[in-house]
């Protein structure tokens, strides 16, 4: 089986088991004990062992032969543009590619590459409202896409927020990609944003699109927006100390992505751990970018950062998984009961050199993904991306 697209109707029932090993999301308990997760409709309903919990009249039941089982992975930074498309380099089907890379969650930081994105305040709330209702309607293999980012400009008053919000916009797309590149004028946008339910997030470091500019720590700092975007540079990064400041000096999320720096990134995790603030550490692409598109970008963030960065491959997918939920306030990334029921079955790829799936992890290697599910849907099987996987779990027939 290739590929299983979603049928209409609720997803009913569905029971994984035989898991081999159980990763939360939670930083604070990486690894679950139990062999089975069960949903109903979509939301995981109970998980623990087979005997413990109720596997009768599913719908759908994989076995998935001891392979790990992980909250589907989520995409901090993203720039999308409409449907499975970017014009950044004539891409088709980007999304999807992301799909069997693991990532069932994005996060627009701004629909910034759209030919001739209009940059006067009518147009930007234009687009962030079509954009935001567009991906609300269509999802790219299943893909969630959180997007409608506007991008501030100059001449935005507190009313173009509260206009933004109540038409369903969410979220702010990079400060500092627009006219607004001042601290204390964005530090007033943000403001105007965070009091109508909007999260916003900061560009860091050099320029990488036309209009854009360097954005130190100063200018971060005074803008206090909720997401230190890219900290590692998109893709020119600032000074290690800087990036020191920025972990220590204030208490918003600190994002590394793989088309940044990657010295840069190091040093903010490594920052982050000595200051006891892994729980802020979430993880991004910042694709589609001048270095394309990533589809394995988040599975090799979580090696390099796990491998080079010595830290526990469990912790490592957490950055990907439940600290990005929390932050981004999402209804996935976690194994819970009442979560969205978004899971990445994977496995040691063949020939690793890891004795198992975190230790190959934290070898540098990446998993092989055997299946990925969204809303208890099996979307994708065997990824046409990663590496083949020791073992692949199966969908049992009934």
């Amino acid at each position: 089986m290739a590929e299983v697209a979603a049928a209409g109707g609720p997803a009913g029932k569905l029971v994984i088991r035989n898991i081999g090993l159980l990763l939360s999301g939670d930083i604070e308990k990486p690894i679950l004990p139990g062999d089975t997760v069960v949903a109903i409709d979509g939301r995981i309903a109970a998980f623990g062992k087979e005997k413990d919990v109720d596997c009768a009249g599913a719908k759908t039941v994989i076995d998935a032969k001891g392979c790990t089982l992980s909250p589907g992975l989520i995409d901090s930074h993203v720039h999308p543009v409409f449907g499975d498309w970017t014009p950044r380099q004539s891409q088709l089907n980007w999304i999807d590619s992301f799909l069997h890379g693991g990532v069932t969650t994005m996060i627009s930081a701004g629909e910034v590459h759209l030919p001739g994105r209009p940059k006067d305040v009518v147009g930007v709330k234009a687009l962030a409202i079509t954009a935001q209702r567009a991906f609300d309607a269509f999802r790219p293999g299943g893909v969630k896409v959180h997007a409608g980012a506007p991008v501030i400009e100059k001449g935005m008053v507190e009313e173009d927020f509260a206009e933004l919000a109540k038409a369903g916009v969410k979220l702010l797309g990079e400060v500092g990609l627009g006219s607004v590149k001042a601290g204390e004028e964005a530090g007033r946008m943000v403001q105007w944003a965070r009091k109508y339910g909007m999260q916003s997030t900061i560009h860091t470091g050099g320029p990488s699109v036309p209009g854009s500019g360097y954005i130190d720590k100063d200018v971060i700092l005074a803008a206090d927006a909720d997401v230190i975007g890219h900290i590692n540079g998109g893709h020119t990064a600032l000074p290690l100390s800087q990036i020191e400041c920025l972990c220590s000096q204030c208490s918003r999320a600190i994002e590394i992505v793989h088309n940044g720096n990657e010295l840069a990134g190091l040093h903010a995790l490594r920052t982050a751990k000595e200051i006891n603030q892994m729980h802020r550490v979430i993880l991004g692409t910042d694709s589609p970018a001048g270095s394309g598109v990533q589809p394995l970008g988040i599975l090799r963030l979580i090696a390099l950062l796990s491998s080079i960065g010595n830290t526990p491959a469990e912790i490592a997918f957490c950055f990907a998984t439940g600290n990005t939920a929390r932050i981004r306030d999402l209804d996935c990334g976690l194994i819970e009961a009442g979560r969205a029921a978004d899971f990445v079955l994977m496995d040691r790829a063949q020939h690793s050199s890891g004795g198992d799936l975190l230790d190959s992890v934290r070898k540098g290697d990446l998993p092989g993904i055997g299946m990925v599910v969204i809303d208890g849907v099996v979307r994708v099987a065997r990824s046409r991306n990663t590496p083949p996987a020791e073992r692949l779990p199966e969908v049992v027939p009934h």
